[in-house]
């Protein structure tokens, strides 16, 4: 009988919530995902990522499916999943897994069901950083959206500087004494772990997130995590071929103007620039690069993948698609190495969001270095005339 060693880190999966707003018939972490539920396709990811005492916390009379989704999901480590009963808050809930930790857990990641895509790479970050001496540590994403400060009334009273703001995602990392203290002192009910944490004192550092990890909450949210399931590689994978050496490939796109809404370009909104056109979002910057990295791969080209077959990827922004690469490359025992890519059009203007344009994109690819330029043609063609945008990418991808 062999058994499985007792980890020192653990992962409470938080699958209590109601799911009102996605109105799925069900609690949201049981409603249907791929063949399964969210919940255990969520639990696909934990259990791929480092070894850890699993505790699910899900709402009174669901005990039994939790458990049958997560031995499942479990495989072998079996023996490594508790399932308890949450309350009537997150907070709540979180305690409540909290207090079926094993005595030699020493590192705890709170994550939510709900964030079913979550690449195993994200938890590796997180303990990383709890292991190097963080109390705390939460995944975040760059702000890519034009924010605005409004009052009661909805009019709009000031800009916010998108430099200093975060997206926060989970798994939360943090030490075990330190969570269990911030919760026993938890004077207010906080919407995630982390601001428990801070209001108790501690200082919380960020590595970063995965757009991958978005959050299942409304019905388009589960459309697109179903589109991305059903047109990604399988939860259980063959093992990865092994490469030797690394590769290079190469990628265009041209997208003309006239599109609807807002232009969105190099994984950013441009207000009042007009909108290119195609299936997505037409972001021929986002779209180069995943040709370039595809070919880098050989796995064919962003038609292959991403046509207009595929209504998952109707309107999707750019973190969609690279998000898809990565994982494509993953299956095929790649990880990005770096991009370059250069841009050229009238407009907009790229020089004051070449490094937002940098950072966003990186942040897509898992952190991968990007390097983004633009130019013009001096009025020649149809960029020239500014008819469209046209972008260039070359991407190298090394051995996993």
């Amino acid at each position: 009988m062999t058994l499985t060693p007792v980890p020192r880190v653990a992962v409470v999966v938080v699958a209590a919530g109601s799911g009102t707003r996605l109105r799925g018939g069900a609690p949201k972490a049981f409603v249907g995902l791929d063949a399964r539920s969210i919940l255990h396709r969520s639990l696909l990811g934990v259990f791929a990522g480092p070894s850890a005492q699993v505790v699910v916390v899900v709402p009174e009379g669901y005990e039994g499916d939790a458990l049958t989704d997560a031995r499942d999901a479990a495989g072998a480590a079996a023996d490594l999943v508790t399932v308890v009963t949450g309350g009537a808050t997150r907070q709540e809930s979180v305690a409540a897994g909290i207090s079926a930790l094993w005595a030699d857990v020493d590192v705890v990641l709170v994550h939510d069901a709900a964030r079913a895509l979550t690449p195993p790479e994200v938890f590796e970050r997180v303990v990383a950083a709890v292991d190097a001496g963080a109390d705390a540590v939460i995944p975040t994403l760059p702000v890519v959206d034009t924010i605005k400060r409004v009052d009661a009334a909805g009019r709009v009273v000031a800009g916010v500087d998108r430099s200093e703001l975060a997206a926060a995602q989970t798994p939360q990392g943090f030490r075990r004494a330190v969570l269990e203290a911030a919760l026993a002192e938890a004077a207010a009910d906080h919407t995630d772990d982390a601001a428990v944490v801070a209001a108790a004192g501690h200082t919380v550092i960020t590595v970063a997130g995965d757009a991958a990890a978005f959050k299942i909450t409304t019905a388009p949210d589960l459309e697109r995590a179903r589109a991305i399931v059903q047109a990604g590689p399988e939860a259980s994978p063959a093992p990865a071929p092994v490469h030797d050496a690394p590769r290079v490939g190469i990628g265009t796109d041209v997208h003309g103007f006239g599109g609807e809404g807002t232009l969105w370009l190099a994984g950013l909104e441009w207000p009042g620039e007009q909108a290119l056109s195609g299936h997505s979002d037409g972001d021929a910057v986002a779209h180069a690069i995943v040709d370039a990295l595809l070919a880098a791969g050989g796995l064919g080209d962003i038609g292959t993948h991403f046509g207009t077959d595929r209504p998952g990827f109707a309107g999707a922004h750019a973190e969609a698609f690279l998000a898809h690469t990565v994982g494509l490359l993953r299956e095929a025992g790649w990880v990005v190495g770096n991009v370059s890519v250069q841009v050229q059009a009238n407009r907009p203007r790229f020089a004051a969001r070449r490094v937002e344009a940098e950072r966003v994109l990186s942040a897509a690819l898992g952190g991968a270095a990007v390097s983004v330029s633009a130019t013009t043609t001096d009025g020649l063609g149809f960029t020239g005339r500014s008819e469209g945008v046209a972008a260039f990418a070359t991407a190298l991808v090394v051995p996993a």
